[in-house]
């Protein structure tokens, strides 16, 4: 019996301390929230073969305004509860990109610890978009940048991901966005996207994907596809950065309307996915660019690329472009830059300038089978 209580009073004394040091890890528990944004404003220029030309102000040349809050608590046992809030607005109006919700750009909660890595929920950030600074020197943001001229993935809703620590130089991220539709299972219309990324020294390599799958009663059962390759390599005074695309995620060519145009939107629920109804899904676009960039200084930065758009179903409706400009930073938080932009449609490809944000744009003849240039210049601001 003596043996008995000996050992029950054992057991309460390591529960007892069990429960202490819990206490304990939770009073050193560190907790933090920033509150950060960024305001991008340039003014634009535009040329058509047709005749027209185009001159306006405009929000994000490198990367759309926004405002957001970001925050992490330490748990312990190397492990935070990590949360992101993000809206975008356009800094020449002060409206927002999107009155329907406070933060279009980014909602999620989550959980990192050191040694499994990350995994969060909510709105998030594509993998593709995220990683678009391996790209090109314009991190795929200006009117020239030929992966964005076809168009990426962005932001998804519903969207569960879990990103690994970097073990032997790797590291994947996987996403799974659900539709919540009713009487769909766990793959009807489901959005799968992921990322593998090696980065060794100077060298890095990636890619990254998309995959959505149409309704099942959809008479387009093709699936939606984003495929990215990507390298660069730093040779001391900048970077060189070979790219390639194969997408179906474009309006098709006509005479009638413009490509550039998502099949899948990056907007909000329903339209995140795919119902399998759209014939553009069977027409694939393949993509090459080729960037570098130099700096002359520590505050200066010149770069240039040039690409190629191939429809694989119709040769006649490629389209060419290129692109030269620089960045001037005057401090951490503030750069000055100006870019000039060259594209070319054939036959009756109608890609548009796009980048991070040209809200205002040619449409129809003014842009199918045309060449445009274009000139940007502005400032971006961290705050």
């Amino acid at each position: 019996m003596r043996h008995l209580s000996n050992c029950k009073k054992n057991c309460q004394r390591m529960l007892l301390g069990a429960v202490l040091a819990m206490i304990s890890a939770g009073s050193y528990a560190q907790s933090s929230v920033t509150f950060y944004g960024l305001i991008d404003e340039y003014l634009g220029w535009m040329n058509s073969s047709q005749g027209k030309g185009l001159l306006s102000m405009n929000d994000g040349a490198l990367a759309r305004s926004r405002f957001g809050m970001r925050g992490a608590e330490d748990i312990g046992y190397g492990s935070k509860i990590n949360f992101q809030l993000e809206s975008g607005f356009n800094s020449t109006s002060g409206s927002l990109n999107d009155s329907s919700r406070l933060f279009d750009r980014q909602a999620w909660v989550g959980i990192e610890n050191s040694s499994y890595g990350t995994f969060k929920v909510g709105r998030q950030i594509a993998p593709a978009f995220a990683y678009a600074t391996d790209y090109d020197y314009t991190a795929a943001g200006t009117y020239g940048s030929i992966v964005e001229i076809i168009g990426m993935p962005i932001r998804f809703d519903n969207d569960i991901s879990y990103r690994s620590p970097r073990i032997a130089n790797f590291q994947i991220e996987l996403h799974y966005a659900m539709p919540g539709i009713a009487g769909g299972g766990i793959a009807s219309q489901a959005l799968y996207q992921w990322e593998l990324d090696y980065t060794n020294g100077p060298f890095r390599a990636g890619y990254t994907g998309l995959l959505a799958k149409p309704a099942p009663n959809g008479p387009i059962q093709t699936k939606i596809q984003y495929h990215n390759l990507h390298t660069w390599y730093d040779y001391g005074a900048g970077k060189v950065y070979l790219t390639f695309v194969r997408t179906n995620n474009s309006t098709s060519s006509a005479t009638t309307s413009n490509n550039a145009v998502g099949i899948l939107s990056n907007v909000s629920v329903p339209n995140n996915f795919f119902s399998g109804t759209d014939p553009n899904a069977e027409r694939f676009y393949n993509v090459y660019q080729i960037s570098a960039d130099y700096r002359i200084s520590p505050a200066l930065r010149i770069g240039a690329l040039i690409g190629k758009i191939q429809d694989t179903k119709s040769g006649a409706n490629d389209a060419y472009g290129a692109n030269f400009g620089g960045y001037y930073s005057i401090s951490k938080q503030t750069c000055f830059y100006a870019f000039a932009n060259y594209l070319k449609n054939e036959g009756t490809a109608g890609f548009r300038f796009s980048g991070s944000g040209a809200p205002v744009n040619f449409t129809g003849n003014d842009v199918n089978g045309k060449r445009l240039i274009g000139v940007q210049a502005g400032i971006l601001h961290l705050f």
